[in-house]
């Protein structure tokens, strides 16, 4: 069996296969650089949140399968059927040798070693068909890995003291090398069996158990630390002791001794029922009423009600609305993630702890389920209060496009990926990769709103005959990350809705683009270049002004699909002579080299000689209407010192071209007529009764 070792060098990534024998034995023993040893010390000194910069260097190792790298990213060679889980957050060296004791003691354990920053176990776990084979294709792979990775948390979780961290089971699922010469190897360990999957798993199979707190100031207000929690605890008991005494002694202000005793005597009483330790209590009494002159008196008063006081921690200063918002963000923020997607502008939640990696929509079902989980652990939470707390600002706010282009985590190695995308393409355009680069850093600059002032207006468009995956080649432009946000069907009979599509999709696909009507050319010219969108939205009250983030992008079978009698320059069309290669993309580095050219100053913008360019390609796949062919038919313009010429009006012109030909012309009226002649450049003058143009008879008059 080989392992997958994948080391970051500046950007750039080396990948390579080692035998696990070997690799086991490398994790035994450490180089002279020390470079785990220096990882752990770091760690030691550093602040939870803090990335270090000696983790990247260490080398990563992929156990779940064999990959090589190729020119569209890594490609799965062979799957070795190991699943990795991880107990991680282990306070020292006891509680690591402590997991790594209790995995030793199943025979279905294959290795358990301690991670690279000394406070994690990672455990492997063979898994294979019961006829000893494994899957041989990606895709079975996936599926296999899932339903292997919650067989083995189910497996696992009882016997382990502490919780496993669930994470997504990829096949490039790694962790870093690590130097452990006391780790658990067992070549000979019991292989799992399984049958192979014929879905990836969709429910839940297993939660965490959520543990009692331990922090006493945490039970009191749950989701607050401890300086927190007394701050909030004590101001409410002052408060609270301040409103019982007004009505006793309107004119209390605690300026004196005498003032000062009552006051101190109900804040400490309340304090105390509120289960605040006594010296918490009389440090923040000090502290309120900033006077060491008067720590004595405190302190003896706040003695002497906690000596006298009966039902410590009884009862909370807090009101019955105050403690239920602050329980309310506790328990969701303890059992759920939320975030608001601000282009589907719906609320999106996961299940913590839990197989359910991946954010989905909130329905009235979910609402129900959120409130009768609340009310299983005693907290007085309605539907209603529940849509309350997810329509508020407590719902942090996501932005998926922002999020995956600034969230990208490599530098790009210079290797043009744009280019390389747009070869894919077999056509016979040589403009066609400048043309598709421009293209594409224009989507991306848009997305990232580098320009407000205007839209991506132009739209690439695929010809070709059937089966030549023009469809697929435009999904896969966007990686897995937003396929959501990605549509291949847009209506633009309903202008509300196709409006609205430029704000809800990143990526729009006019399949079958010769199937709009002529009609709608006017309304489509408009939507492509429209830079936002002032729309009302669905049961909103008022007109809001969008962000635009589609761009355009078509497919057709017919080369005859340019109607727009005045001009194409919009259109970058090219007639697909092919398949398309649409094996896998480095989306990473290719979205990576976009950013990058874009933070340079490449231009993303079409100049007035790539408009020359796309115009002159599209001429072939111009539609003439049949009027203009019959004016062709008939006549021709005037050349310039040409005499013998006659001036008509385009409604002469056309009505003599229908009696000459007698074909009526019913779709053609005499404003798209004019435009045609404009369009052939046929000379004209404005005399009293309108524009005339200067035309010569090709054919003789029919009488």
């Amino acid at each position: 069996m080989k392992l997958t070792l994948m080391r970051d060098n500046g950007g750039t990534s080396t990948m390579r296969t080692l035998d696990i024998n070997l690799q086991i034995e490398a994790m035994k023993h450490e180089t002279k650089a020390r470079p785990i040893s220096n990882l752990r010390t770091s760690i030691r000194y550093a602040s939870p949140d803090c990335q270090l910069e000696e983790s990247k260097k260490i080398a990563k190792i992929i156990p779940a399968a064999v990959f090589r790298k190729t020119t569209n990213g890594a490609q799965m060679s062979a799957y070795n059927g190991l699943v990795q889980i991880e107990v991680n957050h282990l306070a020292n060296r006891l509680e690591v040798n402590r997991i790594k004791q209790e995995a030793a003691e199943l025979s279905q354990t294959f290795a358990a070693f301690m991670g690279s920053g000394g406070h994690s176990v990672k455990i492997w776990i063979q898994f294979t068909r019961p006829d000893k084979t494994l899957p041989a294709s990606r895709e079975e792979a996936e599926m296999f890995q899932a339903h292997a990775y919650r067989k083995a948390v189910s497996l696992y979780q009882p016997v382990l003291s502490y919780p496993i961290e669930l994470k997504n089971p990829t096949l490039e699922q790694y962790c870093r090398q690590t130097y452990d010469p006391e780790l658990y190897y067992n070549p000979e360990a019991t292989v799992i069996y399984m049958r192979q999957p014929m879905e990836m798993p969709s429910e839940t199979t297993y939660k965490e158990s959520v543990q009692a707190e331990t922090s006493p100031f945490k039970r009191l207000i749950p989701g607050y630390d401890s300086f927190d929690t007394l701050s909030a605890l004590f101001e409410a008991a002052l408060q609270k002791a301040y409103q019982s005494l007004n009505e006793l002694y309107p004119r209390l202000h605690a300026h004196s001794d005498e003032d000062l005793k009552p006051l101190l005597v109900q804040v400490a009483e309340n304090c105390f029922q509120a289960g605040i330790p006594e010296e918490e209590t009389a440090r923040w009494c000090i502290a309120h009423f900033y006077t060491k002159n008067k720590s004595f008196l405190i302190r003896q008063t706040v003695k002497n009600v906690y000596m006298d006081a009966k039902g410590f921690g009884k009862q909370t200063p807090l009101s019955t609305e105050q403690e239920l918002e602050l329980r309310t963000e506790e328990y969701m923020q303890r059992r759920y993630e939320f975030r608001y997607n601000t282009m589907t502008t719906t609320t999106e939640y996961r299940e913590r702890n839990t197989f359910c990696f991946c954010f989905r929509p909130i329905n009235n079902r979910i609402r129900n389920s959120i409130a009768m989980n609340a009310r299983l652990e005693g907290l007085n939470l309605w539907d209603r209060d529940v849509v309350r707390y997810l329509d508020s600002d407590r719902v942090p706010i996501f932005n998926p496009i922002e999020d995956f282009l600034f969230g990208l985590d490599v530098h790009w190695d210079g290797r043009d990926r744009i280019r390389e995308l747009a070869v894919r393409i077999p056509c016979n355009n040589i403009h066609w990769p400048d043309l598709f680069y421009r293209w594409f850093l224009n989507m991306v600059a848009h997305w990232r709103q580098t320009d407000r002032k205007y839209a991506n207006c132009t739209v690439p468009l695929l010809v070709g005959p059937q089966a030549y995956r023009k469809s697929t080649f435009c999904r896969s432009l966007l990686p897995p990350e937003l396929q959501a946000y990605y549509t291949d069907h847009i209506d633009f009979s309903n202008k509300r809705d196709a409006e609205l599509a430029l704000n809800r999709f990143a990526l729009i696909n006019m399949d079958e683009f010769d199937q709009n009507r002529e009609s709608q050319q006017a309304f489509l010219k408009h939507i492509i270049q429209k830079p936002v969108i002032n729309v009302r939205r669905p049961h909103g009250t008022a007109t809001q002004e969008l962000r635009r983030y589609a761009s355009f992008i078509g497919t057709s079978n017919h080369k005859d699909l340019l109607t727009d009698t005045s001009g194409s320059r919009r259109y970058i069309v090219i007639y697909v002579e092919g398949p398309i290669d649409c094996s896998p993309i480095d989306y990473e580095q290719l979205y990576a080299q976009a950013m990058h050219d874009l933070y340079k100053g490449e231009r993303y913008w079409f100049n007035k000689e790539d408009e020359e360019v796309m115009t002159e390609n599209n001429q072939e796949f111009q539609v003439m209407p049949i009027a203009e062919q019959l004016f062709h038919e008939y006549f021709r313009a005037a050349k310039e010192g040409e005499e013998a010429y006659e001036q008509l009006l385009a409604i002469e012109i056309m009505e003599q071209i229908q009696h000459d030909s007698r074909i009526r012309i019913s779709n053609c009226n005499i404003i798209q007529f004019g435009r045609i002649l404009q369009k052939n450049q046929v000379p004209s003058i404005h005399t009293k009764r309108g524009n005339v143009y200067k035309i010569v008879r090709a054919k003789p008059k029919r009488v």
